[in-house]
C-alpha cells in the first residue's frame, strides 16, 4: 500500500492531501526531496532513524521517505521525559535523529516554553547526530532540506519498518517492531474497516488511519484542538477516528458528527457509542487495537448495545486475525497484522495481550487487564468484567479498584465520574440494578469523583484512582 502511495504521488497534483495544510503535490515534493536528502547522506536500508516531529506534512513526508528507502523508523515521543527517551534511544541506536524546532527547544533558550508544552527531551545531539526538519532555530542542528533530483530506487523486500515504544522502565524499555509486511497488512485492515472513498475527507489523529485514507485518494485532516465542531461542520468527513476522551470532550461541547465514527486506544463503552450515534454519526465503531496488533477487532454501536453478557464485547476479529485464549484465560492474537517482536527479543508466536478474554459466537469479549485483578476474600475479581455495566446514562467513566484492607485482602471501590451536568441522585438510582447484578464482585463502596487519566490516549489511571479511593 505505501509503495503504491509513494509511487503515485505527483508534484503537479493540486488535490488536497492534508486539508488546509498541503496538497498531494506538496506531499510529493516533500517526500521525494527528503528521500533524495536521506539517500545523499549515505543512509541505507536496514539502518534506523529517530523521528521526533510533530504530526503534519513534514512528519508524514519523512515517514514515507524513510519507508521508501527501507529505513527503520523509531517513533520518539517528546512528552516521555528525558530519562525514558535516553533509554529508548540507547535501545534503538539510531544513526540519525530528525527533530523539529519544538523537540529541540528543550535544550536551548525556549526551554520554559517547551516545558509548558509538556516536552522534556534530553539533549538529542548527545545521543545521535541530529538534523532539523522544518523551521530551524538559531543554534539548532543543520536542516535536512528536500533536495532536487530523481527519486532513489525503492527498497524491494521485507524487513523492519517501524519501532513504536510502549511500556517499560528506563532500565528496560519495551519497543514493538513492525515489519514492512505487518505494517502493510495493518493498514490494509484499516482501509477495509474505514472504507474511504476518494475525494471525501477523513479526520483522524494517527498515521495508521491517515495513510490508508491517503492511499485510497481521500484527503485527511488532523483533529482541531481549538474547535473540533467547526472543523467537522467545514469538512463533513466521511469517517472520523478519535480516542474516547476526545469523543467525550466533543460530545460535551455539542459537536455534531457526520459519516462513520471510530474510536479506540482506550476502552469504548456502549453508552459512548450510542451518544455518538445520537450526535449525528451514521455508524459508531469501537476498535480493539494494540500497538502489537493494529487493528484486532471492531464492533458497531448496535451490536455492542445489544450485548448483555459479562465483560466488554469488542467484536469479531478482523480478517486474518486469529484469537485464542491461553491456559490462564489470557487473550492471544496472531496473524499478518501482528508485530514481529519486541526489540531485542525473539519473534512472537502469538501476541500475549495482557487482557482476560474469551470467544463467544466468534466474537471477542474482554474481562479486563489481568494485572488489574482485585483480590477480596480469596476471590479474584477482574474489573473489566463489570465496568461496562456501570456506564449507565449520566456516567462519564466507571472504574473498579482495590484498596488495601489488611492481611493482603482488598476492599472493592467503584469510582464513578458523572457526565457534566448529570444529576447525582438519578445516577445513583440508575446504578442500583447493575450493582445488584454484580454478585460476589459487588463493590464495598461507591465513590463519586473525577477519575485521573494517563498516557497519550488518556486512559483511566487505575493506580492514581486507587490512591484517590484510599484517601477518600
Amino acid at each position: 500500500m505505501l509503495d503504491r502511495l509513494i509511487a503515485g504521488l505527483d508534484p503537479g497534483d493540486t488535490r488536497p492531501a492534508l486539508a488546509g495544510r498541503a496538497t498531494r503535490g506538496d506531499l510529493a515534493r516533500l517526500t521525494h526531496g527528503l528521500a533524495v536528502a536521506l539517500h545523499s547522506r549515505g543512509l541505507v536500508a536496514g539502518e534506523t532513524i529517530g523521528l521526533c516531529v510533530r504530526p503534519g506534512p513534514r512528519a508524514l513526508a519523512a515517514m514515507l521517505a524513510a519507508y521508501h528507502l527501507g529505513l527503520r523508523i523509531a517513533v520518539l515521543d517528546p512528552t516521555a521525559g528525558p530519562d525514558v527517551l535516553r533509554a529508548r534511544l540507547s535501545l534503538a541506536a539510531p544513526r540519525l535523529i530528525l527533530a523539529d524546532a519544538a523537540a529541540q527547544a528543550v535544550a536551548g533558550w525556549l526551554a520554559p516554553l517547551a516545558r509548558r508544552a509538556h516536552l522534556a527531551l534530553p539533549t538529542l545531539a548527545a545521543l545521535a547526530p541530529v538534523m532539523t526538519v522544518g523551521r530551524r532555530l538559531p543554534g539548532a542542528p543543520p536542516a535536512l532540506r528536500p533536495l532536487p533530483g530523481p527519486l532513489p530506487a525503492a527498497f524491494d523486500g521485507d524487513g523492519d519498518a517501524v519501532i513504536v515504544f510502549t511500556s517499560g522502565t528506563t532500565s528496560r524499555p519495551r519497543a514493538v517492531v513492525h515489519t514492512r509486511r505487518s505494517l502493510s497488512a495493518g493498514m490494509t485492515a484499516v482501509r477495509d474497516l474505514v472504507r474511504p472513498v476518494p475525494g471525501v475527507p477523513v479526520l483522524g489523529g494517527t498515521f495508521f488511519v491517515l495513510l490508508p485514507s491517503l492511499a485510497s485518494g481521500a484527503p485527511v485532516a488532523l483533529p482541531s484542538r481549538r474547535d473540533l465542531g467547526r472543523q467537522i461542520r467545514s469538512l463533513s468527513p466521511q469517517a472520523t477516528y478519535l480516542t474516547p476522551p476526545q469523543l467525550r470532550a466533543a460530545l460535551s461541547s455539542g459537536v455534531r458528527f457526520t459519516g462513520r465514527v471510530y474510536s479506540g486506544s482506550a476502552p469504548v463503552s456502549a453508552a459512548l457509542l450510542s451518544a455518538v450515534r445520537a450526535a449525528g454519526a451514521t455508524e459508531a465503531w469501537g476498535v480493539y487495537a494494540l500497538t502489537e496488533v493494529f487493528p484486532a477487532a471492531a464492533v458497531e454501536s448496535a451490536d455492542k448495545s445489544g450485548f448483555s453478557g459479562e465483560g466488554d464485547l469488542v467484536g469479531a476479529p478482523l480478517p486474518g486475525v486469529t484469537a485464542t485464549t491461553g491456559p490462564d484465560g489470557q487473550l492471544l492474537l496472531s496473524g499478518p497484522t501482528a508485530a514481529d517482536r519486541y526489540l531485542g527479543e525473539e519473534p512472537f508466536d502469538a501476541v500475549a495481550t495482557g487482557d482476560l478474554g474469551r470467544l463467544e459466537n466468534g466474537r471477542v469479549v474482554l474481562g479486563g487487564r489481568m494485572k488489574d485483578m482485585i483480590l477480596r476474600r480469596a476471590e479474584n475479581i477482574y474489573p473489566g468484567l463489570y465496568e461496562p455495566s456501570l456506564h449507565v446514562p449520566g456516567v462519564e467513566l466507571a472504574v473498579l479498584v482495590g484498596v488495601p484492607a489488611g492481611d493482603g485482602d482488598e476492599r472493592v471501590i467503584a469510582v464513578i465520574e458523572p457526565s457534566p451536568g448529570a444529576d447525582e441522585t438519578r445516577v445513583r438510582a440508575a446504578l442500583r440494578d447493575p450493582l445488584a447484578r454484580m454478585g460476589a464482585a459487588r463493590p464495598d463502596q461507591v465513590l463519586f469523583a473525577r477519575i485521573p487519566l494517563t498516557g497519550r490516549s488518556r486512559k483511566p489511571d487505575r493506580e492514581a484512582t486507587a490512591r484517590l479511593a484510599a484517601r477518600a
